[in-house]
């Protein structure tokens, strides 16, 4: 290995664009490929892992053929940490997969629960204590892409309330709301 270059021929700043831009793609599709692993979709990462892996031995191979050349180095880096954001930051969009939400409201007489189940999602409320008192838990298990949704109707219903979400891997049935597919 000899002295680092840095070099900003036309050529090379085209090539070291091309490998910022490839790298992001490759790693976007490496971290949609996790997620949907976990999310049980094997063959659709199956195929986004043999994807990424092209992208990756190519754009591996112009780098280390001139690995002295700091912009392209540069820009290999920089295209793996911009497309793990955009891989993230495109699954949220996707929002594959299913959320499970606790709402724990003060408020009296399952008006939470109510505003929820007006708009059918299913809802199990359970009385509850709390540091200061009854409260009610609001517990209900939706669509990642509805998530939102819930948490808007809940504000409505009671502005203050504490509202927890994790993502799950459902595994038995249950009703999920009319027009929604029962597991």
């Amino acid at each position: 290995m000899g002295p680092f270059i840095l070099e900003f021929s036309w050529n090379t700043i085209l090539i070291s664009l091309l490998i910022f831009v490839v790298r992001v793609v490759g790693m976007a599709l490496d971290t949609l490929r996790i997620v949907l692993g976990m999310r049980r979709m094997h063959t659709i990462a199956w195929v986004l892992g043999f994807f990424e892996m092209v992208i990756y031995v190519l754009s591996i191979g112009v780098v280390l053929a001139d690995v002295n050349n700091v912009l392209k180095v540069f820009a290999y880096s920089a295209g793996f940490a911009t497309g793990s954001v955009v891989g993230i930051w495109f699954e949220g969009k996707l929002a594959i997969g299913y959320a499970h939400i606790i709402i724990i409201t003060k408020l009296p007489n399952s008006l939470v629960a109510d505003a929820l189940r007006a708009k059918d999602f299913a809802v199990t409320e359970i009385p509850a204590a709390g540091k200061d008192g009854a409260v009610s838990l609001c517990d209900l298990t939706v669509a990642r892409k509805r998530v939102k949704e819930v948490e808007q109707i809940a504000r409505e219903a009671d502005p203050d309330a504490f509202i927890t979400i994790e993502d799950i891997t459902p595994i038995n049935r249950g009703y999920w709301g009319a027009g929604q597919l029962s597991r």
